[in-house]
C-alpha cells in the first residue's frame, strides 16, 4: 500500500488539541461516532478502523505525536452537537472525525460555523444538505453523499433485471431521503415507475403495517433502511411470507446486515445494491487494506471485511494525516493552511482516488453489487458494475439539480424525470 494510505490510517484513529501551543505537543483528534442506536455495530467498526490506523503509523504524523478520544453518539443531532462541544471545550481537540449518521452531519455542519478554528472531517454521514446547502468552510466530506451512492442502481435494475415498477420503503430522515433520491433519479430517468412510497422512522421495530400495505403488482421493493432496522424488517418480511424481489439502498446489504444472526437475511440473495465499495474489488489498495483489517482483529471481533461505516472513518483519517503531513504538523493560524491542504488533496484511498469540489464534497466511484451466497453458509456482495467520477449533482448542472428540490418524501418527482409515480 502506498505511503499516503498508511498515513491515512493514522489520521482515522487519532485525536488533536483545539489549539496547538507548541510543535512538541501532541495533536488531538476527536472521534465522534454513533455507538448507540440502529448503527451501533457500524460505529464500533469505525472505532476498530481508528485503532488499526494508530497501530499502523505508530501514533505519529507531521512530526508530532497523535492522541485521540472517542465521543459516542446515538445518531441524533442533539447528542452529536453536545458531544462535539465536549470534544472541543473539555477534551481540547483540534480535529473532529465524524459524525456517522445523516441528520448528525447537518447538525455538525452548523456547529462547525461556530468553531472556525476547528476542522471537522466527516466520518460517513451522507445527507445531501450537509455540504450542498450553505456549507461550512471547515467541514470536509471525503465520502460520497447518499444520493451519489445511489447513482447507477436504477438503470441497472431496469436494464439488467427488467424491473420497471417498484414500491419503496425508506427511513424517514435526511439520509433516507438522500439515498432514495439517488436511486429514484436514476430509476425514473431509465423509464421506471414508482407505484407507492412508504416512510418509516429511524430505529423502527415494527414494520408489520408497512409490509401488509405493500402492493402486489410491482416487480420489486426498494428498501432504504439499514442496521438493526434492516434486520427487523427482514425478519418480519419473512414471517409475513413475502417474496417480492428486493432492491437495497446502500446500507441495506452492508456487513452489519449480512453478518447478522438468523436466516431472514437470506431474502436478500439476488438483491442489487449500490454504494462506495465492493468487497470483491481486486484493486491492490482495497485488497491490502482488507487484509490488514483482517489481520488486526480476531475473527470473532470484526466483520469478514470492513463495513461501509468503518471504511468511511478510515478514509477520513487518511485525509487528516495527509493534510497534517502537508503542513508539517503546524495547525496554527486558525488551521487555515491545514484546511487549505485538505481541500486540495487528491486522496488515494482503498476506494480509489477522491477529490473535493468547491463545497468540500467528494467525487468518486460508485459500485453496483448483488447479494450472493459465499459458499460457506453466509452471504456476501458480488461486484456487477462501476460508475466512475460520480459528482454531487449526479451529472446534472447545479441549476438542474437545484430545480428538483431538496431530498424529501416527495422529491424527486418521478414524472418530471421521465418516469411515473
Amino acid at each position: 500500500m502506498k505511503k499516503a494510505l498508511f498515513a491515512a490510517v493514522l489520521a482515522a484513529s487519532v485525536s488533536i488539541p483545539a489549539v496547538a501551543v507548541s510543535q512538541d505537543e501532541p495533536i488531538r483528534i476527536g472521534i465522534l461516532v454513533a455507538l448507540e442506536g440502529a448503527f451501533a455495530e457500524g460505529g464500533a467498526d469505525g472505532v476498530r478502523n481508528v485503532e488499526m490506523a494508530l497501530q499502523e503509523v505508530g501514533f505519529e504524523a507531521g512530526g508530532r505525536t497523535i492522541e485521540y478520544v472517542v465521543a459516542p453518539s446515538d445518531t441524533t443531532p442533539d447528542t452529536a452537537v453536545r458531544q462535539a462541544r465536549k470534544l472541543v471545550e473539555q477534551d481540547d481537540v483540534d480535529i473532529i472525525l465524524g459524525p456517522l449518521s445523516g441528520s448528525e452531519g447537518i447538525a455538525l455542519r452548523d456547529y462547525a460555523k461556530t468553531v472556525p478554528d476547528i476542522t471537522i472531517i466527516n466520518g460517513i454521514s451522507g445527507a445531501l444538505e450537509t455540504t450542498w446547502v450553505d456549507p461550512a468552510d471547515n467541514f470536509f466530506r471525503f465520502n460520497l453523499d447518499g444520493a451519489q451512492w445511489g447513482a447507477g442502481l436504477g438503470t441497472y435494475v431496469v436494464e439488467e433485471k427488467g424491473w420497471t415498477r417498484v414500491a419503496t420503503v425508506a427511513a424517514d430522515y435526511s439520509f433516507g431521503y438522500t439515498n432514495f433520491l439517488g436511486f429514484a433519479v436514476d430509476f425514473c430517468r431509465a423509464g421506471g415507475e414508482i407505484a407507492e412510497r412508504f416512510w418509516v422512522p429511524l430505529g423502527s421495530s415494527d414494520f408489520g403495517g408497512v409490509i401488509a400495505a405493500l402492493p402486489d403488482d410491482v416487480d420489486a421493493i426498494y428498501l432504504g433502511v439499514g442496521g438493526t432496522d434492516a434486520i427487523n424488517f427482514l425478519n418480519q418480511y419473512q414471517q409475513a411470507g413475502s417474496d417480492t424481489n428486493l432492491i437495497g439502498g446502500t446500507i441495506m446489504a452492508d456487513q452489519t446486515v449480512l453478518t447478522s444472526r438468523g436466516r431472514a437475511k437470506d431474502a436478500l440473495i439476488g438483491t442489487p445494491t449500490s454504494g462506495p465499495l465492493a468487497v470483491d474489488n481486486t484493486d491492490e489498495a482495497w485488497t491490502s487494506y482488507v487484509q490488514r483489517y483482517q489481520d488486526a482483529f480476531p475473527e470473532d471481533e470484526r466483520f469478514p471485511a470492513p463495513s461501509l461505516f468503518g471504511v468511511g472513518y478510515y478514509v477520513a483519517a487518511l485525509a487528516a494525516i495527509e493534510a497534517i503531513n502537508e503542513v508539517d504538523g503546524d495547525l496554527s493560524g486558525d488551521q487555515a493552511a491545514f484546511q487549505a491542504a485538505l481541500g486540495a488533496l487528491s486522496l488515494e484511498t482503498p476506494l480509489g482516488v477522491v477529490e473535493l469540489n468547491e463545497n468540500r464534497q467528494a467525487t468518486g466511484t460508485v459500485f453496483i453489487n448483488e447479494v450472493v451466497e459465499d459458499g460457506e453458509g453466509g452471504l456476501t456482495n458480488q461486484l456487477m458494475a462501476t460508475q466512475e467520477g460520480v459528482n454531487q449533482t449526479l451529472g446534472m448542472t447545479p441549476e438542474e439539480f437545484r430545480a428538483m428540490g431538496l431530498p424529501s418524501r416527495d422529491t424527486p418527482d418521478c414524472a418530471a424525470l421521465g418516469g411515473a409515480g
